[in-house]
């Protein structure tokens, strides 16, 4: 999409025929928008925006009002974890109509705004591994978990979001709708943030006047970058923290982590600290995943997201490589291969079994090029059968 100039609507067909007052808003409120971003396309109303993504305008109604929640619900069963409880994440999946709204809007829109430099994750040319490199060599490790993060962001944060990258109230209010759904009254939200505080009645659009208040379904195209925007203020906070205990401070996601090689860092210093980030992101409507808390001294093994940051920079882990050992072994093995590998380790297609492995490949390959490359060429040369 091109950047979006005035002249092109004055001398677009049928301008002559639109009041002068209503070209002047329009153009005033196309310049407040690309005054933030000036490749943001402006939206002045929901038809327009209908006509934008070419979705009908009585579906993007219909959302917008909570008249159908049409989302396809499912539960993905987590990684075990020794000592605790099968726990599953739900996943929310849109009706078509909605899919491709949201998918315009995190391409046009979202993709544009500019998340906290802490931010590490769901946004152009973010890499895990440059996620783990400023803690690689630390000597002390912090890290918080975000329970149900998605979740906890609301369509209040939402709209600030739209707000701050100048699109008008109604407008802001319509886009956090879409992006947004009404989950099941659980006890994540019955609290006074989930509900509407303004009496009904008192709305300018009645149609629109709904007593609780949705947030970020996980399966959206619009929910990692509108929850990253939405931390973006308690980014600041958490960033102006980590620098009063010298810490360096990411975020990937849900997944917080606080690192320093400080000598005269000692363990309360982190239980301090670990106080103070709990007490940011309760400000927050956030609830941290106690039971995901860490902190790593000095001569212990540090992993953050999955890779090895003891030395100067991040590593596969001993397990990753173990675990690639493992399936290189049996399927090199002329009594084993890839029909018994696959079946043995559950895989319900050999096709299923080559993809996870060659994707596996791939990250490795991120990580530390020469062994990813490596095992890339050995699963290669693995006699697949013809048809997997």
């Amino acid at each position: 999409m091109k950047d979006w100039k005035p002249q092109h609507y004055r001398r677009a067909p049928g301008a002559a025929d639109v009041p002068a007052s209503v070209m002047a808003a329009a153009i005033a409120t196309g310049a407040k928008i690309v005054a933030v971003q000036r490749s943001l396309p402006p939206i002045f109303t929901l038809k327009h925006l209908a006509l934008l993504t070419q979705v009908p305008y009585p579906h993007l109604r219909d959302y917008i009002t909570r008249k159908t929640d049409a989302y396809k619900i499912f539960r993905v069963r987590k990684r075990a974890r020794p000592g605790q409880p099968t726990s599953f994440r739900v996943i929310c999946v849109p009706p078509h109509s909605l899919a491709v709204a949201q998918h315009w809007i995190a391409k046009h829109v979202l993709a544009k705004g500019v998340p906290h430099s802490a931010s590490t994750a769901f946004a152009p040319d973010c890499r895990l591994i440059d996620a783990a490199a400023p803690h690689c060599a630390s000597r002390w490790l912090i890290k918080v978990d975000v329970q149900r993060f998605f979740e906890s962001i609301s369509e209040v944060d939402c709209y600030r979001v739209f707000r701050s990258l100048g699109y008008q109230p109604l407008v802001s209010l319509e886009l956090s709708r879409i992006c947004t759904r009404i989950g099941p009254l659980n006890s994540l939200r019955r609290s006074a943030k989930w509900f509407r505080k303004a009496p009904l009645a008192k709305s300018k659009i009645r149609s629109y006047a709904v007593p609780r208040i949705g947030h970020l379904p996980q399966g959206a195209a619009t929910s990692p970058m509108l929850a990253n925007l939405a931390m973006k203020e308690a980014d600041v906070l958490l960033t102006a923290l980590a620098n009063r205990y010298s810490l360096n401070y990411t975020r990937y996601a849900d997944d917080l982590t606080f690192s320093t090689a400080d000598h005269s860092f000692k363990r309360n210093d982190a239980r301090m600290a670990v106080h103070e980030i709990y007490g940011v992101l309760r400000r927050f409507g956030l609830a941290p995943n106690l039971t995901k808390t860490a902190i790593v001294s000095p001569r212990s093994r540090k992993i953050v997201l999955g890779l090895q940051v003891n030395q100067d920079v991040p590593r596969l882990t001993r397990d990753f490589k173990m675990k690639i050992r493992m399936h290189l072994h049996y399927l090199e093995r002329e009594d084993v291969g890839p029909l018994k590998h696959a079946e043995r380790r559950g895989f319900s297609a050999v096709a299923g079994m080559r993809n996870h492995l060659m994707g596996l490949a791939a990250y490795a390959a991120q990580i530390e090029p020469a062994y990813g490359q490596a095992i890339k060429a050995r699963f290669e040369r693995i006699a697949w059968p013809v048809l997997y």
